[in-house]
């Protein structure tokens, strides 16, 4: 699902910096987004007159922004009429580094990260159940109702979305920098229990589930709910962890990671 359906994470991506003299911040907000799927692969990234603009920095903060993505492999530059600045697919390759780094974490460190993510994005809810309005609730609906989980590579991207615009309902732009944060450092690990079709159904329905409890206003209920998904996630991710202990493959089912 194209990323800019989304309400408002990219408002969110692309909202001005704190330290408007340093180029590594801008470059760490574009890498956060491709990350968490906000820029896709293939997409043009604003020109750089526009990203200055946005991030409320200067241009030559931009350009040495950009130089940065361009030598870590993110984004290539091209030239002439229909050229800027692109963000390159990375999704296989990306994907089997989380493998790696998840054979190289202990069951105790997996666990506290899924307490971590769940504490960030449980406060999240509840305070969106307080401040989302009739019309954002709808919009909300809107997006999980043309969101995609049939795929990994698309639920993947769609669940730290919903994630996303948790945050941004929040209307806390301390929380949302911190979801960025969090959810840049720790989702895409959580999120590799997207290779299990039955627990991307499970997880697209209780997002679902969330939308009403938030027009209702019920900030616990949602936080419940948000809770239970991150439960889901962390209990898979432990499962894939003990099968690799015992010598066992990542994945009970067989997903050809191009595919992810």
């Amino acid at each position: 699902m194209a990323a800019d359906r989304r309400p408002g994470a990219r408002e969110a991506v692309f909202a001005q910096l704190n330290d408007a003299g340093r180029a590594e911040q801008v470059a760490q907000r574009l890498t956060d987004a491709i990350i968490l799927g906000v820029l896709s692969p293939g997409e043009r990234l604003p020109s750089e007159p526009e990203l200055a603009r946005r991030f409320g920095v200067a241009l030559i903060t931009v350009r040495e922004g950009l130089v940065i993505l361009r030598d870590t492999g993110l984004v290539e530059t091209r030239r002439g009429r229909e050229g800027g600045s692109f963000v390159i697919a990375i999704d296989a390759q990306h994907h089997a580094l989380l493998r790696t780094r998840l054979r190289g974490l202990t069951q105790v460190e997996l666990s506290d990260i899924a307490v971590y993510f769940s504490v960030i994005v449980e406060g999240c809810a509840a305070r969106a159940a307080v401040r989302t309005s009739t019309l954002d609730a709808e919009r909300l609906a809107a997006w999980l109702q043309k969101a995609d989980f049939t795929s990994t590579a698309s639920a993947r991207s769609n669940a730290g979305g919903f994630f996303l615009e948790l945050a941004v309902l929040t209307q806390s732009a301390r929380l949302v920098r911190e979801q960025i944060q969090v959810q840049a450092e720790f989702g895409p690990l959580l999120f590799l229990g997207m290779d299990d079709p039955a627990l991307r159904e499970r997880i697209a329905a209780g997002f679902r589930a969330v939308v009403p409890a938030l027009q209702a206003g019920d900030g616990a209920l949602a936080r419940r709910l948000v809770g239970d998904q991150v439960q889901s996630l962390a209990e898979w991710l432990l499962a894939a962890k003990a099968r690799v202990e015992r010598g066992g493959q990542l994945d009970e089912t067989s997903v050809d990671d191009n595919n992810a």
